[in-house]
């Protein structure tokens, strides 16, 4: 029998003697919910756990791209597609993806994309992607935007493109299951990763999906492909992992997730979250149009912030700056730098 198990984050500015810090960052834990396939949860006090269990609660995080994991970050989406589910087209041309970068200062990393993974895409071929993407990666550095940038694509052939462009980090919606080169790729080029998961892929992944258990199911399998990109040669300090919320999981199984997201604190790697105004924010707030769902999303932001969660993913920079600086202020009772 398996357990997983569950740090109980608290932010409260009053905190017990025997806490003990989650992941070396903002939150702490006096307490672990205790998960099974098998069993009921149970709770139960963090200094009953085994060391071997404790310990990937408590190590701090190492920065990744030269980013600090010791306070929330902010990354921002530039996507360079005609059919994104929200900002499909906004910033399609060079100038506009330069004007939408310059726009989203607060952002500690910009991720840019050439395929759309809303639901129902098409697939979109490493020529057309290179084509979207590269010359905005290189335009950017020209207007001398030294902010790191993630290339978000499933594809070696457009990584490499981008990483020679001047990208820093990797973040594949697929979880490396789509092209096995592009593993070895970062490993070679000593790239960051981001590990997401998905069920199915973008034409097909909201047709019904099934799990046994998706919070243990999502956990196993980004363990899974943690354990297989360190033994690609990619070092776990290299590595952020994503529980995918949307991709392949209806309202209750994101739900569940958001719920819960303090588990994936377990994989011993810091955890990025791409929520940002997403159907079930829509469904939830009855708001029909993406762009109206900007509080829903600072609301799941902040939510995951709770959980220690060390990147939220978001199309609203300055806002979700701007949140996060007020609520890190107000939980902290006091003003950070």
């Amino acid at each position: 029998m398996t357990d997983y198990y569950r740090p109980i984050a608290q932010v409260d500015a009053a905190r017990p003697e025997n806490a003990h810090r989650l992941v070396g960052a903002w939150g702490w834990f006096t307490e672990v919910e205790v998960l099974s396939r098998s069993q009921p949860p149970r709770i139960m006090a963090a200094a009953d756990v085994d060391s071997v269990h404790l310990r990937p609660l408590m190590e701090p995080r190492v920065p990744i791209a030269g980013i600090s994991m010791d306070r929330p970050r902010v990354m921002g989406i530039i996507n360079v597609t005609p059919d994104s589910f929200s900002d499909g087209g906004k910033h399609s041309s060079i100038e506009a993806a330069v004007a939408g970068s310059l726009n989203m200062k607060d952002a500690d990393i910009l991720d840019v994309g050439g395929e759309s993974t809303r639901p129902g895409a098409s697939f979109v071929s490493e020529d057309e992607e290179i084509a979207r993407t590269v010359p905005v990666i290189k335009a950017l550095r020209t207007a001398g935007i030294t902010t790191p940038i993630s290339i978000d694509t499933r594809k070696a052939a457009v990584a490499a493109c981008a990483l020679d462009a001047g990208a820093n980090l990797v973040n594949d919606v697929s979880g490396f299951t789509f092209d096995p080169a592009l593993a070895l790729l970062c490993a070679d080029r000593s790239a960051p990763v981001c590990v997401m998961h998905a069920q199915g892929d973008p034409a097909t992944m909201q047709q019904d999906p099934r799990y046994d258990d998706v919070l243990l199911d999502v956990f196993d399998f980004l363990k899974h492909q943690i354990d297989m990109l360190i033994a690609k040669g990619i070092p776990k300090e290299r590595i952020l992992a994503d529980p995918g919320i949307g991709f392949g999981k209806t309202l209750e199984h994101n739900l569940r997730l958001l719920s819960r997201l303090s588990l994936f604190h377990g994989l011993g790697v810091p955890l990025l979250l791409g929520a940002s105004r997403k159907k079930f924010i829509g469904t939830i707030s009855k708001t029909n149009a993406a762009h109206d769902r900007m509080p829903g999303s600072l609301a799941v932001a902040l939510a995951a912030l709770k959980h220690g969660t060390q990147i939220v993913r978001v199309h609203d920079v300055p806002e979700t700056a701007q949140a996060i600086a007020l609520w890190r202020a107000a939980m902290a009772g006091c003003a950070h730098g």
